[in-house]
């Protein structure tokens, strides 16, 4: 089986659409095994189309009929769509069509979630709603008419009423049919409102189930803060009388933008103090902010084919990531941010899937939601950023808004405003849209008579479908530190866009310490030989606080692999770095409580392959604990001291300054539990009355071989929260003994509680098996074959879901014969299945293929 064994969609066939819609008007009449929805939509010729054949998408949609202008058509029908003859003139299209929303696990169209109505359109979902031109190029205004029994029917954009069970709604603005929502059911509101800078009332309503109304002010908080923030930052305004908000169980991702309506995964709304970690704050105030930017990067100006995706979700990801900067921290939400592109960009960047930013082709569209257009997409704009300064950057935002504001747009359109802005010529950054890979820097040096000489070098790796690859432009921010600490010279930016560029800083007193790449100013990985003086002096006095943490991972990161490859004794000398840092108070907690965690046995793995050396989780996970225990038993009183100093008394608040304090003293707590027995884990799990408190001392217990009794403690406690219990089923297999896991997880199959259905719950228990890399890849091959079981078996309910689950095979590649032989079985176990969804086939396919 191959990918080439489905059709393949290319970038370079892209033609505009044959017909424009100058208006839709949808009727639905709601039934969980028998919807109706009738189309009426003004169709005319696109004059710049050389297309010239009338095809509307369609998929598991009962036509019941068809008409063009009043008079009854039969279209020519196949399981993609159909085609019809029609006329020369403007005309007017309708259509009925019946749809089974409760047979749709795929939740792609209109599907049934806890006797809720609700759709999920993006990326090509429309087409199972009803007959339509589903493509982003596409744009009209949407007249919607719900009849139901229920409470609310909503939709996108202004309401127009309701009268009896007959709900009317009206999107002003033109947008794909990607954008479309509806959604259906009974609900508890949350209701608030905002003004906006220019005078304007705007209604605000989070629609949840019964019994999650305490839960939703924080993500209400979170949605006024974004809307001020964009109106400052960005000078965009909110475009409607209202904005609503759903929370929705059954859910493939964290959030939909539906223009007016945006649709949420619970996980990604609801929130309280007894319900939720720090870390889920975080995340629904970020998600928040990235749906409501949404509106201007995404609504208003959308992408004109799916090639173009990263157009609206990396420059979004951008944004959201300067509001949670603004309202979070910098340095430590700088941090996060580069840690999550490393743990899973890179990763992805340099195995069997890596593919651009915009890609060349695709075989299914919802494969692509990548963290290579995420993450990396956001990337190239803060580069572009970096490049361009700050005010050039809000010029040519500017002047993006102003000339493309409702119109389907590609990355050309988007870097041509930054040239009429500058008068620059970006086609060699262009390169960043159109190279996969993740470039290598590589460092030469030298200092002579108070000269230092400084060569920078790339290099891009090959990757599927790319071998040979061109210099890219590298913004390399960087400053020069003495022995003692003090800043040589100050930070400035180097721009590479050769193969070779050498640099010379002269009128030094000695030789230089370079703190390269500040900030992580470009997304390479840089290559240098440091000594381990360097790096602690880089760790202690850096004034830049991302190469302060890089030093500490760097430390890390040389002491775990000294232990593996040499049977070394783990460094006292690192031990006390990170001591002194944890005891530093005039650095911020949350700082101190990232910079002093170990290296992600994932990311240790990834620098042993980078070496040479094939990797064995196993061991990296031995290494770990052995390094953790050394540092918890030499810093006790440290860590005991820190423990009692930052443990947050009162009332719990989200803010910034609590979760640092929080973060730090549960890092304590993480070492204190290897050496205590867990005895303060327990005091701190019995005493606690936030989530950020028990949660943590629930996973040392685990991870001590206590946690039996309070493991069934917490479920006592929490059953009846189903956000919760999703915790509960990640943190038995992600905390225990790695040799326990898959027993535990087969256990967990059978509880009442887990469901195959439910994405959340799926995630919980089998993502987070997949993700412990040491129960993941134990010697026995037990976790792949009970993966691979259930991913079989969701393919059939949840194509979209299996295939992004399958992505924890990428690395196979990566590690011993035997691990690699019983992978690639297990792949191609999956490859076997009869009837395999596209989805998922080209996923696997593309592994098999490394």
């Amino acid at each position: 089986m191959t990918v080439q064994d489905t059709q393949t969609i290319f970038l370079a066939d892209y033609q505009p659409p044959a017909f424009l819609v100058d208006h839709v008007a949808l009727e639905f009449t709601l039934h969980p095994t028998a919807t109706r929805v009738r189309s009426t939509v003004k169709f005319r010729k696109n004059p710049d189309s050389p297309v010239t054949d009338f095809f509307l998408h369609g998929e598991n949609l009962n036509l019941l009929s068809a008409y063009i202008n009043g008079v009854a058509v039969s279209p020519i029908m196949t399981d993609s769509g159909l085609t019809c003859d029609v006329p020369e003139t403007p005309f007017i299209w309708q259509s009925e069509v019946e749809i089974d929303p409760s047979a749709n696990t795929s939740l792609s169209g209109l599907y049934m979630s806890n006797g809720m109505f609700c759709t999920q359109c993006e990326a090509e979902g429309f087409r199972r709603i009803t007959y339509y031109p589903d493509r982003p190029d596409v744009m009209a205004p949407f007249d919607v008419t719900i009849h139901s029994g229920l409470p609310y029917a909503l939709s996108n954009g202004e309401p127009l009423g309701r009268e009896g069970d007959t709900s009317r709604w009206q999107d002003p603005w033109p947008k794909p049919a990607y954008l479309f929502a509806l959604v259906g059911g009974t609900f508890e509101i949350f209701s608030d409102h905002f003004t906006t800078a220019s005078g304007k009332p705007v209604d605000l309503n989070i629609y949840v189930r019964d019994g999650d109304q305490d839960k939703c002010a924080f993500a209400m908080e979170a949605l006024k803060i974004s809307m001020a923030w964009d109106e400052q930052v960005y000078g965009r305004e909110y475009d409607l009388s209202v904005f609503n908000i759903v929370a929705v169980d059954d859910f493939n991702m964290g959030a939909m933008e539906n223009k007016g309506l945006n649709i949420f995964n619970s996980s990604a709304v609801l929130a309280s103090a007894e319900t939720a970690l720090d870390a889920n704050f975080e995340r629904i105030e970020a998600i928040i902010a990235h749906e409501y930017f949404h509106n201007w990067t995404g609504n208003r100006i959308t992408c004109r084919d799916w090639f173009q995706l990263s157009l609206k979700e990396g420059l979004t990801v951008f944004r959201d990531q300067q509001f949670s900067a603004d309202v979070r921290g910098a340095d430590v939400r700088r941090i996060e941010d580069v840690s999550a592109l490393r743990g899973r960009q890179f990763r992805e960047d340099n195995g069997p899937l890596a593919h651009p930013v915009r890609p060349e082709s695709f075989v299914e569209i919802n494969n692509f939601y990548t963290a290579t257009i995420y993450e990396k997409g956001a990337e190239l704009i803060r580069m572009l950023r970096i490049l361009v300064g700050d005010a050039a950057y809000k010029t040519a935002l500017d002047l993006y808004f102003d000339r493309h504001d409702g119109q389907a747009c590609t990355i050309e359109d988007w870097l041509q405003v930054f040239t009429d802005t500058t008068e620059q010529d970006f086609s060699q950054f262009k390169l960043w849209y159109s190279q996969a890979g993740t470039p290598r820097v590589t460092v030469d040096e030298s200092f002579a008579d108070g000269t230092y000489y400084l060569t920078l070098r790339q290099s891009t790796p090959a990757t599927p479908g790319q071998a040979d690859k061109r210099p890219m432009v590298i913004p390399v921010a960087m400053g020069l530190l003495n022995e003692d600490g003090s800043e040589a010279v100050s930070t400035q930016l180097l721009i590479l866009t050769e193969e070779s560029q050498s640099y010379s800083f002269d009128g030094l007193q000695e030789r230089p310490i370079p703190s390269l790449l500040r900030g992580f100013s470009a997304p390479v990985i840089l290559q240098r030989s440091t000594t381990k003086a360097e790096r602690l002096i880089l760790l202690a006095f850096d004034t830049d606080m991302f190469n302060r943490y890089e030093a500490s991972r760097e430390l890390g990161r040389a002491v775990l692999i000294d232990m593996l490859c040499n049977t070394a004794a783990p460094d006292p000398s690192y031990s006390e770095a990170l001591l002194q840092v944890l005891a530093d108070e005039t650095l911020d907690p949350a700082f101190r409580a990232i910079c002093c965690a170990l290296p992600g046995q994932d990311e240790v793995a990834q620098a042993l392959v980078e070496l040479g050396h094939t990797p064995d989780p196993v061991a990296i996970h031995d290494a770990h604990h052995k390094l953790s225990q050394h540092l918890a038993g030499s810093g006790f009183y440290v860590l005991r001291r820190l423990y009692k100093v930052h443990s947050v008394n009162g009332p719990y608040t989200p803010d910034a300054v609590s979760c640092g304090h929080r973060a730090l003293a549960n890092l304590a707590l993480r070492y204190i539990s290897l050496v205590d027995d867990a005895a303060l884990a327990a005091e701190q799990f019995a005493a606690a009355d936030n989530m950020t408190l028990q949660m943590p001392a629930l996973g040392n217990l685990v991870r001590t071989g206590h946690g039996d009794e309070a493991v069934q403690k917490f479920y006592s406690q929490w059953r009846h929260e189903r956000l919760v219990i999703d915790k509960w089923f990640s943190l038995q297999v992600s905390s225990c003994d790695p040799t326990q896991a898959v027993a535990i997880a087969t256990a967990l199959l059978s509880h009442p509680d887990f469901t195959l259905k439910n994405p959340n719950r799926f995630r919980a228990l089998i993502g987070a098996l997949a993700m412990t890399p040491a129960a993941f890849h134990q010697p026995d091959g037990g976790a792949y074959d009970l993966v691979v079981d259930q991913l079989i078996a969701l393919d059939d309910l949840n194509p979209q879901l299996c295939a992004r689950i399958t992505t924890v095979f990428e690395t196979w590649k990566r590690y011993d014969s035997n691990r690699q032989a019983m992978m690639k079985a297990a792949l191609l176990r999956i490859a076997a299945k009869p009837k395999l969804s596209r989805d998922t086939r080209e996923m696997v396919s593309r592994l098999l293929q490394a």
